[in-house]
């Protein structure tokens, strides 16, 4: 009777450490999602201080995700769709955030970009995150159209674009009246 008093608890104790390791490993998954959550709340509340607390571990994306976030408040981007964030591997989290922004609007385009945000976690804490897009292809049509008919329109105002530039909510707007400027050619092309 004792020995298999012994035994039952041997099994018992196994079986919770079988569903320890399981829990952890649950907790940790849960956990970076919570994490990656935190820095999409932190992006689109448009507060700087937020968003640069969230990433203080992740000192080389700063400048791009700290730029982005001032674009993004200055174009105007909406949340239209806000997708689960999800777990790629374990440490990676894909958040992906559908917006309505001026960009698409300036292009007369009724397309609402998913933005998704890959964020790295090891420790919980956030280490980077890099960033990507369903731009439509006249949006980059159109960006080439700036570049080789109205240089001087983004010159000055998207210097170190992307890599932390102190200027972009001139430099989207600069974007924007090139786009602007881009759809008034083509319609101009087509009456011709």
């Amino acid at each position: 009777m004792k020995l298999n008093l012994i035994l039952y608890i041997a099994i018992l104790l196994t079986a919770g450490c079988k569903n320890g390791t399981k829990n952890e490993a649950t907790f940790s998954h849960n956990n970076n999602v919570v994490i990656a959550n935190q820095f999409i709340d932190a992006f689109y509340s448009f507060n700087k201080d937020n968003l640069k607390g969230t990433l203080s571990y992740a000192e080389e994306s700063q400048p791009s995700i700290l730029y982005y976030q001032k674009w993004a408040e200055c174009g105007n981007y909406e949340i239209i769709k806000r997708f689960n964030c999800e777990e790629k591997n374990d440490s990676t989290v894909i958040c992906p955030i559908t917006v309505k922004d001026d960009l698409m609007s300036a292009l007369q385009i009724d397309l609402n970009v998913t933005d998704t945000f890959h964020i790295t976690i090891k420790n919980q804490q956030i280490r980077s995150v890099e960033t990507s897009s369903n731009d439509p292809d006249l949006y980059y049509e159109a960006r080439d159209w700036i570049r080789q008919h109205r240089p001087e329109l983004t010159k000055e105002p998207c210097i170190g674009m992307w890599e932390g530039g102190p200027t972009p909510c001139e430099c989207i707007k600069a974007i924007l009246q090139g786009l602007t400027e881009f759809k008034a050619n083509e319609a101009a092309a087509r009456t011709r």
